[in-house]
C-alpha cells in the first residue's frame, strides 16, 4: 500500500446538505422546507415541549415544594479522603489542584465520613458537626473561611 492509496471507507464522508444555492443543486427556492406553513418561515416552528395545542405535560402535572434560589450549592469533602493525603494544611486551592473537587461551587465542605488519623489543619467553607468533632479529636485544627 501506499501513501498515495490511503482513502476512507465507502460512505463514511458524507457531503452536508447546501440549501438556497441555485436550482442545480436540488435544494434551491424554498430551500427544502416546503411552500407555506409555520415551518417555511423564518423565526418558525415550536418552543419545546409543545403538543401541538393540547395541554402540554409540564402543565398537566401537579407543582410541589419549592426551591430556594438562593441556596449555597457546596461541592463535598469526605475526612477519609482528606487522610490519604500527605499534606498537613489542607486549603481549598490545594483541593482543586489535587482534583479532588472538580469546581469550587460556592465553596468547599468538609463532611464527617470517614476517619482521621493525624493532625491536619483544613480551611473551608463550612464543616459538618461530625467532621469538625473528628478533626479536633486527632488534634487538628478547623479553620471556616
Amino acid at each position: 500500500m501506499k501513501l498515495s492509496e490511503l482513502a476512507p471507507a465507502a460512505g463514511s464522508r458524507k457531503k452536508r446538505k447546501r440549501v438556497g444555492r441555485g436550482p442545480g443543486s436540488g435544494h434551491g427556492k424554498t430551500s427544502c422546507r416546503g411552500h407555506k406553513g409555520q415551518n417555511s418561515r423564518s423565526g418558525g416552528g415550536t418552543k419545546a415541549g409543545f403538543e401541538g395545542g393540547q395541554m402540554p405535560l409540564q402543565r398537566r402535572l401537579p407543582k410541589r415544594g419549592f426551591t430556594n434560589i438562593f441556596q449555597k450549592k457546596y461541592s463535598i469533602v469526605n475526612l477519609g479522603v482528606l487522610d490519604k493525603l500527605s499534606e498537613s494544611v489542607i486549603t481549598p486551592d490545594f483541593l482543586l489542584s489535587e482534583k479532588i473537587v472538580k469546581k469550587r461551587r460556592d465553596g468547599i465542605k468538609i463532611l464527617g465520613n470517614g476517619e482521621i488519623t493525624r493532625p491536619i489543619t483544613v480551611k473551608a467553607h463550612a464543616f459538618s458537626v461530625s467532621a469538625k468533632e473528628k478533626i479536633t479529636r486527632a488534634q487538628g485544627s478547623v479553620e471556616v473561611i
